[in-house]
């Protein structure tokens, strides 16, 4: 079975769970924080949504510095759920369509994430595509899960059910 062939699945599970959350965000408590130090319910929501991106940066490149992102390349928050949904399953499926056209060999060659020249890590592209960009979105979903919770919003069945859907 090819490395992508594994992935796939998984990206596709967990693509749905987090849409299925992104559904309940409710666009009038973008500006929600629970904490001076946290993002707001909009831009942890965002970020949520831009994760799938960085499918481009792992296949195009051997290494990725964060810090030569041009000014106005990070997502801004969107005027409205419908926004936010639009913009996450056009990264989804930009996403798939990557993950999909690889090899296994372009799976198995490392990728470097810096940040201004320091190296974040080194490791397999398969790997960074379980961490980086599926765990990783794994966690600000968690984190966004306890957001809506505060603002009394119900959850989804993510893994199974909830207690606020059996």
């Amino acid at each position: 079975m090819a490395i992508k062939d594994a992935l796939l699945p998984e990206y596709d599970h967990e693509m749905g769970a987090t849409r299925r959350l992104l559904e309940r965000v409710p666009e009038a408590d973008f500006g929600w924080k629970p904490h001076d130090k946290s993002y707001s319910l909009g831009q942890l929501s965002t970020h949520i949504a831009n994760i799938p991106n960085w499918l481009d940066p792992t296949f195009d490149y051997t290494e990725f510095d964060v810090a030569t992102l041009p000014d106005g390349a990070r997502p801004t928050v969107p005027a409205s759920r419908a926004e936010l949904l639009q913009r996450f399953d056009a990264t989804v499926k930009k996403g798939r369509a990557k993950l999909d056209q690889q090899s296994d060999a372009t799976m198995a060659a490392t990728w470097t994430f810096k940040n201004a020249g320091y190296e974040v890590f080194t490791m397999p592209r398969a790997a960074v595509v379980r961490s980086f960009i599926m765990n990783h979105m794994i966690h600000h979903r968690g984190q966004l899960t306890v957001y809506l919770r505060l603002r009394n919003v119900p959850l989804p069945s993510l893994y199974g059910p909830t207690a606020d859907e059996g």
